[in-house]
């Protein structure tokens, strides 16, 4: 009889549920996938459903349920903290203490409540759970392992080491001193969401200059030689206020803080260039730290610092450590896996089967998948039209519409786990064409200029055209285009500032070649998504270029798409040219004029 455990994350941010039958994660999913709402961080029953479903199984069949933290001792530092502060942060305690005492206190009964659950409940610490991400699935044996995000209880980062089927934190930093929050209150600074817009200064930051480094360190962090810190709690409000910073952050740092949607300025992009360096340096030393006190060649990175690819990218590029795996989920999404795995390796003292070459990720496709059955009874309840195709046409065909410069929303197989789009639920383009970015960003995804778009590469032929020798399925890596695939800029381009450099034409494949010449590269293998392969090798044998454009298929402040139905009301909402859903193919010219559905639609899909 196979053994179930559930892994749930909720109430922060990314909310999500993770199952694993026997130890194989055969399922995972965030709840804001369903629920349609950006970074939901309610209970995610919806996902808890869809794991079930998956497996066919009832609530009372699971061994276990994980929750991926203690929300006692959570609640514990929150106290402490404001007390520390008091009288300060009275406002943000009366606002958050009542949803303390409604209901994260008593997660205990509301798990049992909500999912109908009988059974043992299970509580790991929550960078114990950020660990066992990062390190059981990866491929190795035994690894040092590196968490860094905003808090969990107390612990900011950590590190230790995985061997065989067990996890160890060696070591903590502790709230207030935090690389996370340090940077998300840069994020908030320059204007951008908390919890969601860190990615755009990791972008923005290339257009400044690092004007500020030196503030940095003088003011607000103290950094030793070891990578560990202390942050200046003057200048930050985040401890006990609603906002991340103070008024003596804001003199610091030229004035006020950016509105939300106003224009930016080059103060905005030279603070996220030197936010980004001093993250870069921190993570560096850190991992330097790591490698010396645990001796290990591999390294395991997870919490959601682990997703600023272009500092993972440091890290690699170090050569501290011979190999380097990283949680696609790095976040709280990916502590409901974790808070699973826990359970499985350390609660019952399973045995851990590893190849050694390849992860138990599975691509981190392990969401909803929807049969060819399943969009055409969509298609035809809906009076949709469409073309149907074999595999081989159906390539052929989006290769040529590829060549032609359109715009293709790609609706395949299993929605992924973790914020990226790995080529299931994908918009692509031609990655040489120079009009693309201008097109994606501001006619398809409705979102900022500046935001640079990854590359889709054939793995075998990644390092033909990146400065990459590893595979990067995960979308967690950057690294230069070679030096070869350049176009060599005049001075007087060299001279342009600030988002003037966004249109300049830097390479053979400038829709996702950076302005520093960078990229965050997708490496495509064919064992982990065959039709996703096979369509880039089609362009690749027409063109010679085996790089495509791979964004996620949403338009700005909306989630990935996981259903035909939400694909379809995307598609028809920007002016994309071709959906293709499976084997069927929809052309923007021949839908009728669209209504939005949407309510009913998700209604029948979820019926």
């Amino acid at each position: 009889m196979s053994d179930y455990i559930l892994g749930i994350s909720a109430f922060y941010h990314d909310s999500a549920a993770a199952l694993l039958k026997d130890g194989e994660i055969i399922a995972a999913a965030q709840e804001e996938r369903f629920t349609r709402k950006k970074h939901d961080y309610s209970f995610p029953l919806h996902a808890v459903n869809y794991c079930l479903e998956e497996a066919q199984i009832t609530p009372n069949q699971l061994k276990y349920i994980a929750f991926y933290d203690k929300p006692f001792i959570k609640f514990n530092r929150i106290l402490e903290t404001y007390l520390t502060y008091a009288p300060k942060g009275i406002l943000s305690f009366v606002k958050a203490i009542p949803l303390w005492l409604r209901k994260k206190l008593w997660i205990l009964d509301l798990i049992g409540k909500e999912t109908n659950y009988k059974g043992t409940i299970l509580f790991p610490e929550h960078h114990e759970s950020h660990a066992a991400s990062a390190f059981f699935p990866s491929p190795f044996k035994n690894a040092a392992f590196l968490t860094m995000d905003g808090v969990g209880e107390w612990a900011t980062s950590s590190f230790g080491i995985g061997e065989n089927n067990h996890v160890k934190i060696l070591s903590e930093l502790h709230f207030p001193h935090s690389l996370g929050l340090l940077y998300s209150a840069f994020t908030y600074f320059t204007g951008f969401r908390v919890n969601s817009g860190e990615y755009k200064v990791m972008g923005l930051a290339p257009y400044g200059q690092p004007k500020y480094v030196q503030k940095i360190y003088d003011h607000l962090i103290d950094v030793k030689a070891d990578g560990s810190f202390k942050m200046n709690m003057d200048y930050f409000n985040y401890a006990v206020g609603l906002k991340m910073t103070n008024h003596r952050f804001e003199e610091l740092f030229d004035g006020p803080p950016r509105k939300p949607e106003s224009a930016l300025t080059q103060r905005e992009m030279d603070l996220a260039r030197s936010v980004q360096e001093v993250t870069e340096d921190i993570m560096l030393r850190l991992a330097g730290h790591v490698k010396k006190a645990t001796d290990q060649k591999n390294l395991c990175l997870a919490g959601g610092v682990a997703l600023n690819c272009v500092g993972n990218g440091k890290i690699l590029r170090s050569g501290l450590f011979e190999n380097i795996w990283i949680q696609p989920a790095a976040g709280d999404a990916g502590g409901a896996l974790g808070a699973a795995l826990i359970a499985h390796y350390h609660q019952d003292n399973n045995k851990r089967s590893i190849n050694g070459k390849r992860d138990t990720q599975k691509g981190s496709y392990l969401g909803p998948a929807y049969s060819d059955d399943d969009i055409n009874s969509f298609l035809e309840q809906n009076n949709i039209p469409y073309e149907h195709f074999s595999t081989k046409e159906l390539l052929e065909k989006v290769a040529d519409h590829l060549q032609q410069e359109k715009v293709i929303g790609w609706f395949q197989g299993r929605m992924e786990f973790g914020p990226r789009a790995l080529g299931n639920r994908s918009i692509i383009g031609d990655a040489r064409s120079a009009d693309m970015q201008k097109k994606m960003n501001l006619k398809i995804k409705y979102r900022e200029s500046f935001r640079p778009f990854a590359p889709s590469v054939l793995a075998d032929h990644v390092h033909e055209w990146f400065e990459l020798d590893v595979e990067s399925p995960y979308m967690l890596l950057v690294a230069d285009v070679c030096s070869e695939k350049l176009i060599k800029l005049t001075e007087e381009q060299k001279s342009l500032k600030g988002l003037d450099l966004l249109n300049l034409v830097r390479s053979k494949i400038p829709a996702v070649t950076h302005i520093d010449n960078s990229a965050r590269i997708q490496t495509v293998n064919r064992l982990d998504n065959p039709i996703y392969y096979d369509l880039i090798n089609n362009f690749y044998k027409q063109t010679g270029c085996p790089v495509i454009i791979n964004t996620s298929f949403n338009v700005r402040g909306e989630p990935i798409v996981e259903s035909p139905s939400d694909a379809y009301i995307c598609f028809m909402r920007t002016e994309m040219d071709i959906l293709v859903l499976g084997h069927y193919i929809l052309d923007k010219t021949n839908q009728p004029e669209f209504k939005d559905k949407s309510d009913w639609m998700r209604e029948y899909e979820l019926d």
